[in-house]
């Protein structure tokens, strides 16, 4: 698993490594049912704290992107990806609000927001492969 973390970032850690096991799973580097490194030697790997990827992992598993099991460990939820809910669609406002207020004020058209969100959500699926959901 390839993960790349911004250590001079304003985004935490434990956030960054969430955002990027989601684009892995959504462009299709993880499947269902694959297993993830453990806590122990993920953070041995990227070099940072036991906390920090536990906090990560137990988000995602919250999330219903991961199950943790004693024996067979982390892995990839083999049961389905969590769906669309209410509190993902008011997160997902939340954030774009945000995104498209910082646009605005750079002087970014609605078209060209509009027009890069769907790029970039284009390219997540491309990337798998051409399933759609």
């Amino acid at each position: 698993m390839f993960i790349e973390l911004d250590l001079q970032s304003e985004t935490p850690i434990y956030a960054q490594l969430v955002d990027q096991i989601v684009e892995g799973i959504a462009s299709g580097a993880l499947k269902p049912g694959d297993p993830l490194p453990s806590i122990r030697n993920l953070s041995e790997d990227l070099g940072i704290n036991l906390h920090t990827v536990n906090k990560a992992y137990n988000l995602l598993k919250q999330e219903g992107f991961l199950q943790v099991h004693r024996k067979k460990g982390v892995i990839v939820q083999p049961d389905g990806m969590p769906g669309v809910t209410e509190e993902f669609e008011e997160k997902l406002r939340q954030q774009l609000r945000s995104l498209a207020a910082a646009a605005a004020v750079r002087g970014m058209s609605e078209e060209a927001f509009a027009q890069e969100s769907k790029s970039v959500y284009r390219d997540m699926i491309m990337n798998r492969g051409g399933e759609q959901r």
